[in-house]
């Protein structure tokens, strides 16, 4: 038995039947190609409708700008660009839907002010709003630079322009491919050298923040990120936010998925800030005396501020 599929794909529409030849009309823009190709496929006799059809909502895509290589290959030159401009430094992944009035939006503005006085380093982020925001404005308030790789969705709604409200457009790349700005988030935290200070800092969020930091463990654990020179990594597990994750790795032990001390090895789990900066100080041979005064006093104005 053969089968044969016809596809258009401006209708989306897919059709099987029994033949020995694969016809495929495809539609791109103003041309059309056809084209046929012979094989055979045994499959047995099955109670099936002989014509299924599957229809997608039609978008618009610039299909030239979507096939061309370059034009990835164009982002991921500019994000490079632009961490060596403005320096490496530490990487915040977080919920964007977390605001000023939540509880962990002002920590996660107290973290981003005292680790970027502690390392001195720049600070970057998806330049979004929620938790991403928090630590940019932590780091502003420090008076140290920061940088950003956006991208056009954030919160569950498509923003009404590709700028930052408030950072200078030298300071932040809009990406239009999520796989350039994953590229930039990468970048910004490999060490070339020992001088260099850099760390992942993973906070509260959901299925965005949860993908790009099991990447970047998959990279630490297969020595794409910390061979030469170890990057630390830190789950800041605000209010048990983490825990039952925590729990479930730890039954993957169980299941012989990850070996026992596996993952615990990849990352440092905070519980606080003051965890995660004596992990950060210890780390890299420096004193947090200097920066818990510090912290104090821009806690102390975040909260005037936000009430």
């Amino acid at each position: 038995m053969g089968f044969a599929a016809v596809s258009t794909i401006s209708m989306a529409n897919v059709f099987l039947r029994s033949s020995y030849h694969h016809q495929k009309d495809v539609n791109l823009g103003s041309c059309m190609r056809k084209e046929t190709w012979g094989f055979n496929l045994y499959l047995p006799k099955l109670k099936y409708q002989s014509r299924i059809s599957f229809c997608c909502k039609n978008e618009s895509i610039d299909f030239e700008e979507r096939t061309s290589p370059n034009e990835v290959k164009k982002e991921i030159e500019q994000c490079y660009e632009l961490i060596h401009r403005l320096g490496r430094g530490v990487v915040y992944l977080g919920s964007s839907r977390m605001g000023p009035g939540h509880l962990h939006y002002i920590k996660t503005f107290e973290l981003g002010n005292k680790i970027a006085t502690l390392l001195d380093c720049t600070t970057w982020s998806g330049a979004g709003p929620g938790l991403m925001d928090a630590a940019t404005q932590g780091a502003l308030q420090a008076g140290k630079s920061v940088g950003g790789f956006k991208i056009g969705k954030e919160a569950g709604e498509w923003t009404a322009t590709n700028f930052h409200p408030y950072l200078p457009s030298e300071s932040y790349l809009t990406c239009r491919f999520f796989s350039a700005r994953k590229h930039g988030l990468v970048d910004a935290v490999v060490r070339c050298r020992s001088s260099e200070r850099t760390a992942v800092v993973v906070l509260p969020g959901g299925i965005g923040t949860l993908d790009e930091v099991f990447e970047i463990m998959a990279l630490i654990q297969l020595e794409r990120i910390g061979s030469q020179l170890p990057v630390p990594l830190l789950l800041m597990n605000y209010d048990s936010f983490y825990t039952n994750l925590l729990e479930f790795l730890n039954d993957c032990e169980k299941w012989g998925t990850v070996s026992k001390g596996e993952v615990e090895s990849l990352w440092k789990i905070c519980n606080n800030n003051s965890e995660a900066l004596d992990y950060l100080a210890e780390f890299y041979g420096l004193s947090t005396i200097e920066t818990n005064r510090k912290d104090s006093e821009s806690s102390e104005h975040l909260r005037i501020n936000h009430g």
